[in-house]
């Protein structure tokens, strides 16, 4: 198993890119639901505006 994971000893740059990109996809989730949420307020924001 420690074969594996040493991967010839590339293991280094081959979990750390894994790891990159796991938490550049994390981030870019956290940050569409962010943008999301205040997408959605300003839009409700300007529902109210326009019917009243």
């Amino acid at each position: 198993m420690s074969e594996f994971f040493a991967m010839g000893g590339y293991g280094l740059y081959v979990w750390g890119s894994y790891g990159v990109t796991a938490l550049v996809i994390v981030a870019e989730i956290v940050w569409v639901v962010q943008r999301r949420k205040v997408l959605l307020k300003r839009l409700a924001r300007m529902s109210r505006l326009t019917k009243g």
